[in-house]
């Protein structure tokens, strides 16, 4: 199993029971009987919190590796799949709910994965958007994302809240629900998640803001309109 495979699964068991009582508080009630969609779902942490609670869930990935991974263990109503967040193959309004975690900064237009979360979700639909937010003032941003990249090259930029909002109001979609969450990371636990070693586990370190760092994960409910 590749490193990132191990390090991504073993930071969703890390995270599952916190994970799942989030999702379950800003999106309750369920009907039980909702089409739903994990998109960029990694090895399936969201699809997997979703289960329970939904009919049935898709998730997709753009890995192999973690989807396969992840279908090793995935429940009875839920499937990985292999495919793009920012050209989903699915056809407009197949999902009752559709969220995305921590996904937004991996991709070069993150525009493009909000609008095909609304595409594919009907109208009256729900969406949820997870990620860690960047900080207000550019430079301590541009920090952030320097070391955000040199410990993982598929970082590419942070959004802000102000950007998310943005994003999710061009796609007719509207917040009915929102958390700032606070999370301090311990920069050594953080390099072993990636596997990083030797000279070059030093050099990410020596970029870190600080041995342990807060970062701001910005939770969004939003509702698609009638219209979109």
């Amino acid at each position: 199993m590749p490193d990132v495979v191990a390090a991504r699964l073993a930071l969703q068991e890390e995270r599952a029971a916190e994970l799942a009582e989030r999702v379950v508080r800003l999106l309750s009630p369920f009907r039980g009987d909702e089409r739903a969609l994990d998109s960029g779902c990694g090895s399936g942490a969201l699809a997997f919190a979703l289960a329970p609670y939904v009919g049935s869930v898709v998730g997709v990935d753009a890995s192999p590796e973690l989807v396969a991974a992840g279908n090793e263990r995935a429940p009875a109503n839920a499937e990985l799949v292999v495919a793009d967040a920012t050209a989903l193959p699915f056809p407009y309004g197949s999902f009752d709910l559709a969220g995305s975690l921590r996904v937004l900064h991996h991709v070069r237009r993150p525009e493009l994965v909000v609008a095909e979360l609304a595409r594919v979700t009907r109208p009256g639909g729900r969406i949820l958007l997870a990620d860690q937010l960047g900080p207000v003032d550019p430079l301590a941003a541009a920090e952030i994302d320097r070391f955000e990249r040199a410990r993982d090259p598929s970082h590419r930029r942070l959004l802000s809240d102000q950007d998310v909002r943005s994003l999710l109001e061009a796609n007719n979609l509207v917040v009915s629900a929102n958390e700032i969450v606070h999370e301090s990371r311990d920069v050594e636990h953080y390099l072993d998640l990636v596997g990083l070693e030797g000279p070059e586990r030093e050099r990410v370190r020596r970029m870190a803001p600080a041995t342990a760092y807060e970062v701001e994960v910005g939770w969004y409910v939003a509702r698609k309109g009638s219209s979109a």
